[in-house]
């Protein structure tokens, strides 16, 4: 089996950053008023600033694929173009459209020559589930270099007019036309961007990293649906997908806006996230010294100190100066989000030789969990 290396990393995040006052103005406004729910939930998760590809006359300047390429792009130069690359594999948690697949619709922007393509679906886990197809790709030697990214283009689901429908069906049927909290929830938490890396089975580059392992977790074995698009959660806890509605109805109730069982988020997200955490390190034979950068992606800074504490619970200690964080400037970013935080601490100066790096990708939407140990060589 041959060895796997992040040899590149790169980004691309759309036009300027949105500070939390400008949210609403971007997004729009529903029913002509202001968000109660908003700075409640921005109080919460400490986001600053975010991106979005909207211009500020409220058009769309890219799209998800778009957004993929232009990181697949900033990975490039005189030294390694586009036409290189053997294996593209894409993940998101918002594709363009149901079909072609989103990695297709990357390629089709790239222009790049024939090669293998692949669209894991999924939320957050999908752009490390896009990784790992790539990672045992080049491990088995199918392939001697993969391009994997991940991204988000959630904008266009949070605008206000896919609400529109629903709160003016409330008002004919005489109900108080506040939209659900758990629908509202996650338009103050979600950003636009992308990030890509480029894997090789040689460790090129000014510091490569060396993907040791990764693991993959689901539960949703025992746990319901918890966020969700293109359904609808019904009392018993099941999802009834958009293709079993009637076309009429899919704007009363929103089936395509994101939303996000708030309740079962707060009781089961980290009890888990924990859990198959230390599920992955025994199962590698590794304990919290072996790790010099803890990375993991997290929704919202209310989750941070919970985190924290519910490691400390099971009897894991990982201090805060191991922790590396970007969610206050660029936001919450589902798949992608784990890209830019890795891309920023390699171009962060404090890598060293020998360092340990260890990636945690949580996703809400039925409970699974993504992990990757990686070494700076």
């Amino acid at each position: 089996m041959k060895n796997v290396y992040i040899t590149r990393i790169a980004k691309f995040l759309p036009n300027e950053p949105v500070e939390n006052e400008a949210m609403e103005e971007k997004l729009g406004v529903i029913n002509g008023k202001t968000s109660k729910a908003r700075r409640i939930i921005l109080r919460n998760n400490q986001i600053k600033t975010r991106y979005y590809a909207i211009d500020k006359d409220g058009n769309v300047t890219h799209n998800n694929a778009q957004l993929a390429a232009k990181a697949v792009e900033a990975l490039c130069d005189e030294t390694f173009n586009k036409n290189d690359i053997e294996l593209l594999s894409c993940g998101t948690s918002s594709p363009d459209q149901i079909l072609p697949s989103h990695a297709a619709m990357v390629h089709g922007f790239l222009k790049n020559g024939n090669l293998e393509v692949n669209s894991p679906s999924g939320a957050c886990c999908s752009g490390m589930n896009a990784l790992k197809y790539g990672y045992m790709a080049i491990k088995s030697g199918q392939v001697s270099n993969a391009v994997c990214t991940g991204s988000e283009r959630t904008s266009s689901w949070m605008k206000a007019d896919i609400f529109e429908d629903e709160v003016a069906h409330l008002q004919e049927i005489e109900e108080h036309p506040i939209l659900a909290f758990n629908k509202e929830f996650l338009r103050w938490m979600l950003s636009d961007g992308a990030g890509a890396m480029l894997l090789e089975s040689e460790p090129k580059g000014e510091s490569p990293l060396k993907i040791e392992w990764m693991e993959g977790y689901s539960y949703a074995f025992e746990l319901d649906t918890c966020m969700y698009a293109g359904g609808d959660k019904l009392d018993d806890g099941s999802l009834k997908p958009w293709s079993e509605y009637p076309a009429d109805v899919w704007g009363k109730k929103s089936l395509f806006a994101m939303k996000q069982d708030v309740k079962l988020l707060g009781e089961n997200i980290l009890q888990k996230g924990v859990a198959s955490m230390k599920l992955a390190m025994e199962k590698h034979n590794i304990t919290e010294d072996d790790i010099d950068y803890y990375l993991p992606h997290i929704s919202s800074y209310y989750f941070k100190e919970n985190l924290y504490n519910e490691i400390e619970r099971q009897g894991l200690h990982l201090p805060w100066e191991k922790w590396f964080l970007n969610l206050q400037k660029v936001g919450n970013v589902g798949a992608g989000s784990i890209y830019l935080m890795l891309e920023e601490l390699v171009h962060s100066g404090k890598l060293k030789k020998g360092d340990k790096i260890f990636l945690q990708v949580p996703e809400s939407a039925r409970f699974a969990y993504s992990y990757a140990y990686l070494t700076v060589v």
